[in-house]
Order: C-alpha cells, then structure tokens, then sequence
C-alpha cells in the first residue's frame, strides 16, 4: 500500500500536469471500488476546472473551480497513470510503486482533459472516489483522523495525551489513523529505529524522551523519503525519469538477519509479526 510519501509523490506530479486544467469528459468503467463511484461522478466533475491537488494523510484532495472537493484514496493497490494523446510514452505512472506501465486491466476511471487524460488503475479495488460539497463537509471529513507528522499539533503534549491510561504498543498507535495520519508499516519500522524503541514496547512505559524522539524522527524520515521519491520496492522511474529509492536507506525494513546499521552497536535485525503486521527491529539496540 502507498504510504503517505508516495501518495504525496503522485500529488506532486498530478498538482504539476492538471492544474489549472479543465475537465473535457470522464469515463466510469467500472463503480464497484471500495465503496461505489457516486452515479452522478461523470457528470458532475466534466465542465469542472481543477484549482489544484491538495493531500492529507494518503488522501488526494482535487479542488474543484465550484469550491468543491473530489477526495481519491489509493487504497493497497491503486495507481495514477498519465497518457499522454501526442506522444507515447512507456513509463506512465505519476509514482513510484506497481508497474510502471498502464496496465491492460482494471482500468476503472479516466479522466480527459485537452490533450491528455489520467487513468485509475486499481486490482484489487480498495481505492475509491468521493465527491465532498464544501470546505465544511471536507473538515468534518476528516475530523475523527490524527494530525500528520507535520503539523503543530503533533506535539509532546497531544501524545502524552493521547497515551495516558493506554497499553497498546507503539508499533499499533504508529499505524493507527486516529492517533497519526499517514504513517504506514514501512515509515513506522523505520521511525522506531531510529527512536530506539522496540516497536513491542507499551505506550504508557514511554518517557518524555521517547515521545520526543518520536514526534521528531517521524518528521525526518518521512520528509527524507517524499525527498528521495518514497520507497519502491520493484525499482522503475516515474514519468518524470526520476527513481523513487527510499528503500535503500531502509535502516531494519526488510533487512531481516542482516547486522545493525548502527557501528556501535553488535546486534542484528529481526523480523516479528505484530498485529498480523511485519515489524524488523534490531535486537540490542530497541529495547
């Protein structure tokens, strides 16, 4: 699944090619995603100028010209593709994940504008498409999600807050949208790490200093790897020729058996399902 730095990549590079761009016609394919696409989808996006994509979370945001919103959620397996109508091109995925060429299949949304258009791919259909009226409903939209990372209210007092009375491990409150939007399996592994944290531990034995570390390398390693064009695990450039390789700074994610990175310290990497979710620590230096 897309994390939040490889949805941000798909927004920057969606922001760069339909901005300002009027919608000519949309073709529904197929409604059944994860929730079904509104009937009225087609007809109320055609005619429509896109102000410009905003994200929140692993939520693409489209701003509509009529001040309205069309929310797109990659979900596990969706991606963005951009076809070009003059010039053809091999690579057409605006990110860094899955095949870098539109699939023959599961082709479920396009989008045409004068000279180009955008395609929803997605196999296996978790994504979806929501039309949102206002600034108002947005909000409420997502009121019930935890701030991102970035934002102020991701501070020492909202999570000592957050985690008074809790004894959920850190791993699970990393993944939990309702805690911290965004964070996903791989950025959580790899936050940890850099914590010194074993992903195992209980909230409520974190001190100060733990919550610091966290507030702080949850900010630094997503922002280094929106840098480095997110984590692909299959390597391939994007429609821009730039490669998405995060990955090969992962620090313990899927390093399994392999020595610590850290040169002071003699442990090794281990992998444990939490949650039914993989988690790689390193075995001296998590505690």
């Amino acid at each position: 699944m897309p994390e939040l730095p490889e949805v941000e990549i798909v927004r920057q590079s969606l922001d760069k090619k339909i901005k300002q761009k009027k919608v000519k016609k949309v073709l529904v394919r197929n409604r059944n995603l994860r929730s079904k696409i509104p009937l009225n989808f087609a007809k109320y996006l055609r005619g429509k100028k896109i102000i410009e994509v905003n994200r929140f979370s692993k939520y693409l945001i489209i701003c509509l010209s009529n001040e309205s919103y069309c929310l797109l959620h990659l979900g596990m397996s969706g991606t963005i593709h951009l076809i070009n109508n003059n010039k053809k091109s091999l690579v057409t995925n605006t990110s860094f994940y899955n095949s870098p060429l539109l699939p023959k299949k599961h082709n479920h949304v396009e989008i045409f504008f004068d000279n180009f258009k955008i395609v929803y791919n997605d196999p296996r259909r978790f994504g979806f498409f929501e039309i949102v009226d206002n600034t108002k409903s947005l909000e409420k939209r997502f009121s019930k999600l935890g701030p991102e990372p970035f934002q102020s209210k991701f501070n020492l007092d909202y999570i000592l807050s957050f985690f008074k009375g809790k004894k959920k491990n850190i791993k699970n409150f990393l993944l939990d949208q309702n805690f911290v939007s965004g964070i996903g399996n791989i950025y959580a592994s790899e936050i940890l790490f850099l914590s010194n944290i074993n992903p195992e531990k209980k909230v409520h034995l974190l001190d100060k200093k733990d919550c610091k570390k966290i507030i702080l390398n949850s900010k630094k390693v997503l922002i280094s790897a929106i840098k480095k064009g997110g984590s692909s695990i299959r390597d391939f450039k994007n429609m821009s020729g730039k490669s998405g390789n995060f990955q090969k700074n992962f620090n313990v994610y899927e390093r399994n058996g392999l020595k610590c990175k850290r040169s002071s310290c003699e442990g090794f990497v281990q992998k444990k399902k939490i949650s039914n979710r993989s988690s790689f620590f390193c075995n001296i230096c998590q505690i």
